[in-house]
């Protein structure tokens, strides 16, 4: 997964403009954001999966 799909899946998951990739913490990414775990060297397809993880009603739809 690049990470262009990555922003893509959660500007579709929770909106387009969503403070969600800078502001909520993950807990299986080291409670990093979305941003702070890809500037740390985590890949996009494990972001992507500790997201639906943590959030599998709002990712339900984007999650393959």
């Amino acid at each position: 997964m690049r990470i262009s799909d990555l922003r893509e899946r959660l500007a579709l998951s929770f909106g387009v403009g969503s403070h969600f990739p800078v502001d909520i913490a993950i807990s299986e990414l080291g409670s990093r954001s979305v941003n702070e775990a890809l500037a740390h060297g985590y890949e996009p397809d494990e972001v992507w999966k500790a997201v639906c993880k943590e959030h599998p009603k709002e990712t339900e739809k984007y999650k393959y």
